[in-house]
């Protein structure tokens, strides 16, 4: 792989990329263009459920009930700090995104499998009965869209970790924040039931206290499960961390710190 792109800011050398990293990021080309398109279809969903106003729109906790719009509210707060690094090629903001995108993509592909996964069986588990069914470009933008594009940018536009040196206890890491996601989001609803008296999926309904608890176990392990295999296609697509490529970036850093040019 050739050796990342730079741009001069006074007298300094900035890398703009890891070395791993597929595409340059934060930039105005493809990573801008990717963070703007998802936005835009964050907002059509939400304006979706601002124009079409359900039971959910009073209820407490609004439709973040739902773990769809928990995840795209996420991924908007991820994909605005990677626009904003875009614009601003600021390493606190793309610093930021990588990190809301530790949880934003597993979180969104995990919804996608599950919610794909349930529709298959039966509708019914996923969608309230007096609630229509979406159409379906909405339902894509709701349950597909922001599974690619956070795949994408995990994939592409990302160091393969935030912490550079990859932190040898990822895979933990990753285990005890999926766990903590999942029985948050039980804890929510619960509370949002006490004064609703409903749950937002049906499938909530027909299982026992013993087995929705088991239902967020199994989410919060499937989304580890995600976590570890974008890791692998990162590897994949990317290449592995090696110490020869951490000792290219540790000798970048310090011409930055000198101010020598290459």
């Amino acid at each position: 792989m050739s050796a990342p792109p730079k741009f001069r800011v006074g007298e300094q050398l900035i890398n703009r990329r890891h070395p791993l990293q597929r595409f340059e990021s934060p930039s105005k080309g493809f990573s801008g263009a990717l963070h703007v398109a998802g936005l835009i279809s964050f907002y059509h969903s939400f304006k979706f459920l601002a124009d079409n106003p359900n039971i959910f729109n009073d209820s407490f906790g609004w439709h973040l009930q739902f773990l769809t719009i928990i995840g795209i509210t996420i991924s908007t707060a991820c994909f605005t700090s990677g626009l904003i690094a875009d614009i601003t090629l600021s390493p606190t903001f793309f610093t930021l995104k990588n990190y809301l995108a530790l949880v934003a993509a597993p979180i969104e592909i995990t919804i996608s499998l599950l919610y794909w996964g349930l529709r298959f069986i039966d509708d019914a588990l996923v969608v309230p009965p007096d609630l229509p069914m979406p159409p379906l470009i909405y339902d894509l933008g709701f349950h597909l869209v922001p599974a690619v594009v956070l795949s994408l940018d995990a994939t592409l536009l990302s160091p393969p970790w935030p912490s550079t040196p990859t932190n040898p206890q990822a895979p933990m890491i990753m285990l005890g924040l999926s766990t903590t996601v999942a029985f948050l989001y039980w804890w929510w609803i619960e509370i949002c039931y006490t004064y609703n008296g409903y749950y937002p999926y049906p499938i909530f309904e027909m299982l026992t206290t013993v087995q929705r608890v088991g239902l967020f176990a199994l989410s919060g392990v499937m989304m580890w499960v995600v976590g570890g295999v974008l890791r692998m296609l990162y590897a994949w697509v990317n290449g592995y961390e090696t110490v020869e490529e951490l000792e290219k970036v540790k000798r970048a850093k310090s011409m930055e710190r000198a101010g020598k040019w290459e």
